[in-house]
């Protein structure tokens, strides 16, 4: 099987996150995408990082009915920060069977090259990457790069925290059972 791996700290998940993931399935030979959430992106500052097991939940609610997405805490057990290039050894041992892809931005792509061991990631392991606008991929690294346009949503993460705080409504940003474990459970509010 192959299985594309979204990594993200979904702090929240967003409706841009999840029309990624099925243009993903849609467009490509992916089976299955996995949602990684991640604890700590050593490239991002995490003082405003919601805790790892709320946002795991959050994506548990928000693809809850979608047979081919899963979210996976596999960096909650890994050494923090986490490397992408660390959780992808662990899964290829755990899962020796399964063929693995990184999804991404092509604002992130562009970063590659700073990653922890890049060089054996481009190696290893393929890599599905969204254009982004005013992002073009003009260097690979030398890695198999499949691109898609995928239709992209002006809204980020940032920007739900900050209609939060302004106690403005995110109806439609976040799927319904996200919305409503937020405003239950008084989120991101502070």
């Amino acid at each position: 099987m192959h299985i594309g791996l979204y990594f993200g700290s979904f702090n929240p998940i967003h409706t841009g996150h999840l029309i990624v993931a099925n243009h993903v399935i849609e467009h490509t030979d992916i089976n299955k995408v996995w949602f990684v959430v991640s604890p700590h992106n050593p490239l991002k500052d995490s003082h405003s990082l919601l805790n790892e097991h709320d946002r795991l939940h959050l994506v548990n609610l928000a693809i809850d009915d979608n047979p081919k997405f899963r979210a996976s805490s596999v960096e909650f057990q890994l050494p923090k920060p986490s490397y992408t290039i660390d959780t992808l050894t662990y899964l290829t041992e755990k899962f020796p069977l399964e063929q693995f892809s990184v999804i991404m931005g092509s604002d992130s792509f562009q970063n590659l090259h700073r990653w922890k061991n890049f060089e054996i990631l481009v190696e290893r392991y393929s890599f599905i990457v969204y254009n982004r606008p005013g992002f073009v991929i003009d260097d690979t690294y030398g890695a198999t790069v499949t691109t898609l346009d995928a239709p992209l949503l002006q809204i980020s993460s940032t920007y739900i925290r900050k209609q939060i705080k302004e106690k403005r409504s995110i109806k439609y940003i976040v799927p319904p059972a996200v919305e409503q474990y937020i405003i239950d459970n008084r989120l991101y509010i502070k």
